[in-house]
């Protein structure tokens, strides 16, 4: 897993489809989506982890374009 649209794949695949219009707030929701998933034991501990890595690495860049408008 090196992109978003990795994580994106990963929740793909238990059926979770996020598009709500807003980056920052898609971001955000798909990162309680990762966390659901691995407190149900669904994702690996491997998956987990790189998936809240990429996308608060996302996050934060969203946050910063955000702000520097």
């Amino acid at each position: 897993m090196k992109t978003i649209y990795d994580v994106q794949q990963l929740l793909k695949k238990f059926g979770t489809f996020i598009y709500i219009g807003d980056r920052l707030a898609e971001l955000e929701l798909m990162e309680q989506e990762v966390m659901e998933l691995y407190q149900s034991q669904c994702l690996s501990k491997e998956q987990f982890e790189m998936a809240i890595l990429l996308l608060r690495s996302e996050i934060a860049v969203q946050k910063d374009k955000e702000t520097g408008e």
